[in-house]
Order: C-alpha cells, then sequence, then structure tokens
C-alpha cells in the first residue's frame, strides 16, 4: 500500500519564459496597438454621448 495514488496528478511547472529584447518591428507594432486602443475608446465615449440610434421601430398612439 502506497498512501495517496488516486487522484489528479499536478502538472509539472512550466520554466519561466526570457524575457527577449524586442526588436524595432515589435516595438512599432506595440505602439500601433496602443495608438489603436486609445482611438477605439475615444470612439466609445463619442459613441455613449448620444441617444438610440434610428429611433424607428414601434410607435404607440395616444388611442386605446
Amino acid at each position: 500500500m502506497s498512501g495517496r495514488e488516486g487522484g489528479k496528478k499536478k502538472p509539472l511547472k512550466a520554466p519561466k519564459k526570457q524575457s527577449k529584447e524586442m526588436d524595432e518591428d515589435e516595438m512599432a507594432f506595440k505602439q500601433k496597438q496602443k495608438e489603436d486602443q486609445k482611438a477605439m475608446e475615444a470612439l466609445k465615449a463619442k459613441a455613449a454621448g448620444k441617444g438610440p440610434l434610428g429611433g424607428g421601430g414601434l410607435k404607440k398612439s395616444g388611442k386605446k
């Protein structure tokens, strides 16, 4: 009898990733992503200030 054999086995820990040096292309790509993210947030904020789009749909009349 070997005690606790049942149950899930713990996965082995993965080695830590080495922090590699980023070249010029990666730096430019990351910078572009940040700028795109800022632009999207600005557009979302601008769109949130407006009311509902179109305004169409079912209209209720005052009659019963």
